[in-house]
């Protein structure tokens, strides 16, 4: 008797602690709940957090989001209005708005990542072939900046006016996939395209082109710096002589006049007296001697040479 009762409460408390596992449920603050009872919704979306209590082995809790969800598109080649084929590669992030809804349309997280795909890719697609290439590459027009009359030139040529721009093909796509989606109880909050390239066939092509046009610039912009600093060094060279030649003609005047002014000091004393002259004559005669003759030199003096009056002195 007292086995039986022991099997029964054990029993029993199995059956409770197995009602009790299956019965609450704990809703996180990320999260919302849809209950359903034999696969049918039952009530309201539960996107309370706290502890949670259902029937248990009847009705099962059903767990979505809240957070933002990342959706990332596949790398697709499309055309564009200007008949140019590019690979697009763009994201998106979205949000269960409708966990109602969301689980009767789309049923789980997969499902909503397969709609997107057709929904966003396919919006993408409208909207490029829709577009010339230019207005997916730029936002807006600007203003060339730049003082060179060569620089104004090429970016006049190259910016192009656009209509659309990049930024407002992105928003279209995002309201255009709004729109769609709004029946499956989520929102798209976020679109961009993330990368815009050519295809591999012709986008060497591009680059060459590219390559060549930057040459062409470039050497336009060295012939007019060799000119540039011809003109530079020619100015150089006209301000040096003219530098050089009122440099000589100023040393000139003052070696004239320094030698006048020597020359007068010169007159001055020869003629102060006879014995004066005499000194300057022997000194100016001694200073000659002293440039002209060293101890290799053999001269021929006759005997009414002044060079030799002095010689001759000196017995």
């Amino acid at each position: 008797m007292g086995q039986t009762k022991g099997i029964i409460a054990a029993v029993v408390g199995l059956l409770i602690a197995l009602t009790a596992f299956d019965g609450l449920y704990i809703v996180h603050e990320t999260e919302q709940v849809i209950i359903t009872q034999f696969g049918d919704p039952i009530g309201d979306a539960i996107t309370q957090p706290g502890l949670k209590f259902k029937i248990p082995f009847v009705q099962k809790a059903n767990f979505f989001e809240k957070r933002y969800l990342e959706w990332d598109g596949d790398r697709n080649q499309i055309p564009t209005k200007d008949k140019k084929f590019i690979f697009v590669d763009s994201y998106a992030r979205w949000q269960i708005t409708d966990p109602l809804q969301f689980y009767q349309r789309l049923g789980n997280e997969r499902g909503a990542q397969s709609r997107l795909d057709d929904i966003l890719d396919g919006e993408t697609r409208n909207a490029i072939a829709s577009h010339d290439l230019l207005e997916l590459v730029r936002t807006s027009n600007r203003e060339p900046d730049t003082t060179g009359a060569l620089m104004l030139e090429v970016v006049e040529d190259s910016l192009q006016d656009i209509q659309t721009g990049r930024k407002q093909i992105q928003e279209n796509i995002q309201n255009m996939a709004n729109q769609r989606a709004e029946e499956l109880g989520i929102a798209i909050l976020d679109f961009r395209i993330k990368r815009i390239n050519y295809v591999e066939d012709v986008r060497q092509t591009v680059y060459d082109r590219m390559i060549s046009e930057r040459n062409r610039i470039a050497d336009e912009f060295r012939s007019e710096g060799q000119g540039e600093a011809s003109r530079i060094n020619g100015e150089k060279e006209r301000d040096l002589a003219r530098i050089q030649s009122q440099a000589f003609r100023e040393a000139e005047i003052i070696r004239g006049e320094a030698d006048a002014g020597a020359a007068a000091i010169y007159n001055a004393a020869y003629n102060r007296n006879t014995q004066s002259r005499n000194l300057y004559s022997f000194i100016r005669t001694m200073d000659a001697y002293t440039k002209t003759i060293d101890k290799e030199t053999n001269i021929i003096l006759s005997t009414d040479s002044d060079f030799f009056r002095y010689l001759n002195s000196i017995d």
